[in-house]
C-alpha cells in the first residue's frame, strides 16, 4: 500500500464538522475543513491505563464462577502458584496482540508482587514491553496489598525505579489506614515514584482508602501523579459527602479510573439474583468537580472477568450505557486523557503520527449504536491488517 492519501469528509473526535485528512511518509501533512460529508468517523489511538496481563486468559483454569472479589483474588493466587515464563510470555504476548489490533498504543499493566524480590511477571513482562516497544508501550505498576507494601515498601520500590515502573497498593478498610498510606507515599518520594492504587474496591461504606489518599496527595503537592483505579464504595456512599471528596480530589490533582466490566461483574454478586449494585464509581461527577476520569479495561478472561478481548472500544461503550455517558465527550477517557497521564500524547495533529482509528460510523454516537460497523486500524500511515481469529 502506498504510504500517502488522503481521507475525505471525515467526522473527526473532538472537532465539529467534517475534516480532510492528508497523510504521506506515516506523517499527517494536513488537516483541514471539508466541504464534504461520508468519510467515516476517525479518532485518535487508544491508552488503556488500567490491565492486568499476569492474570489474563486463565478463566479456563478457574474452578468456578467467582462469588466475590476476594474469591477470585484466592483463585488467582492458587493458579499463580503454577505460573511459568513460557506460560506469562504466551498469555501477555496473546493481550498484548490482540490490543495492537484494536488500536491501543499505550497500555499500563498492574503486576502482583507479594515478595520483597520481583515476581517472575514482573520480569517477563519488562521483557515483553521491550519487545513491543514502537508498537505499544508498555508501563508496569506493582500491586501489593497495602499491609503487606509496609512492610517490604524499600525493597520493592527500590527495583521498581531501577525498571522505570510505578508503585501500586491494594486498599481496602486496612487498619491504620492513615499511617500506612503516609507510608507508601513515603516510599514515592524517596524513590522518584509515581503512584497507582487499587482503592476501595467493594461496597462497604465504610472504604475510606480514597480519603486517606486525597489527603496525603494534597499534604505532599503531588498533583498528577496519584491515580486512583475502582472506588466502588463511592457509589453508595452519601452523595454530599462524595461532592466534598471529589472537590478534594479535584483540588489535589488526582486522577481516577473506572472499570465497568470487572466491578460490574464481581460486584454485589450472589447465586441465583440479579446484582442491584453494580459499584460503578461517579466518574460523572467526577469529571463535573474536575478530576480527570479515565476508563480501563482491567481484567480480560481470567477470575476476576472471564470475557473480553483488550478491545477498549468495547469496554467504552459498556461505560456509555452504564454511565449514561455522552460518547462524544468521553472519548478523551480512553485516549488522549490517560496518554497524558502516561507521559505521551494521542492528539492528531498536522505534523504528527498518521496513526488513528477509522471507523465506518458517521459520528461517535453512531459507532456505540452499531458495534459491528467496520473498524481500520492506521499505524504511521499504513492500515493493519485484520488479525485472524485464533482458538481459545
Amino acid at each position: 500500500m502506498d504510504d500517502r492519501g488522503e481521507l475525505t469528509g471525515i467526522a473527526l473526535a473532538g472537532r465539529a464538522g467534517h475534516w480532510d485528512l492528508r497523510h504521506e511518509g506515516g506523517r499527517i501533512t494536513a488537516l483541514h475543513p471539508s466541504q464534504k460529508g461520508g468519510g467515516g468517523f476517525v479518532m485518535p489511538l487508544l491508552a488503556d491505563i488500567h490491565t492486568h496481563l499476569d492474570k489474563t486468559f486463565t478463566a479456563a483454569r478457574m474452578p468456578h464462577r467467582a462469588g466475590s472479589l476476594f474469591d477470585a483474588i484466592e483463585m488467582m493466587a492458587r493458579d499463580a502458584e503454577g505460573w511459568t515464563e513460557d506460560d506469562l510470555r504466551s498469555r501477555a504476548g496473546r493481550a498484548l496482540e490482540r490490543a495492537f489490533h484494536h488500536g491501543t498504543a499505550l497500555m499500563r499493566s498492574h503486576v502482583d508482587w507479594n515478595d520483597a524480590q520481583a515476581p517472575l511477571a514482573w520480569q517477563v513482562l519488562c521483557g515483553l514491553a521491550e519487545d513491543w516497544r514502537g508498537r505499544i508501550g508498555l508501563q508496569l505498576a506493582s500491586l501489593t496489598p497495602l499491609d503487606r507494601l509496609v512492610e517490604i515498601g524499600s525493597a520493592v520500590a527500590a527495583q521498581i525505579r531501577d525498571s522505570g515502573g510505578v508503585l501500586g497498593a491494594f486498599v481496602y478498610r486496612n487498619a491504620d489506614l492513615p499511617a500506612k498510606i503516609a507510608t507508601v507515599f513515603d516510599l514515592a518520594e524517596r524513590y522518584g515514584l509515581d503512584l497507582d492504587f487499587h482503592v476501595d474496591e467493594g461496597l462497604d461504606p465504610d472504604a475510606r482508602g480514597i480519603d486517606a489518599i486525597i489527603g496525603e496527595t494534597t499534604r505532599r503537592g503531588m498533583a498528577g501523579r496519584v491515580l486512583c483505579g475502582h472506588g466502588c464504595a463511592l457509589s453508595i456512599r452519601d452523595a454530599r459527602e462524595v461532592a466534598g471528596i471529589l472537590d478534594r480530589a479535584s483540588e489535589a490533582g488526582i486522577g481516577l479510573t473506572v472499570l465497568p466490566g470487572a466491578n460490574s461483574y464481581l460486584q454485589d454478586a450472589a447465586p441465583g439474583r440479579t446484582p442491584r449494585l453494580r459499584g460503578l464509581a461517579p466518574l460523572r461527577e467526577a469529571q463535573e468537580a474536575g478530576v480527570p476520569v479515565m476508563i480501563g479495561s482491567d481484567n480480560v478472561r481470567d477470575g476476576f472477568f472471564p470475557y473480553g478481548d483488550y478491545d477498549l472500544g468495547d469496554m467504552f461503550r459498556l461505560a456509555v450505557l452504564a454511565g449514561h455517558l455522552p460518547p462524544d465527550e468521553w472519548l478523551d477517557s480512553i485516549s488522549e486523557r490517560p496518554a497524558n497521564w502516561m507521559g505521551h500524547s494521542l492528539r492528531l495533529t498536522e505534523g504528527g503520527p498518521a496513526s488513528f482509528i477509522r471507523i465506518a460510523a458517521e459520528d461517535a454516537g453512531d459507532a456505540i449504536s452499531r458495534p459491528r460497523a467496520i473498524r481500520a486500524i492506521w499505524r504511521d500511515g499504513r492500515m493493519l491488517p485484520e488479525l485472524q481469529g485464533e482458538q481459545e
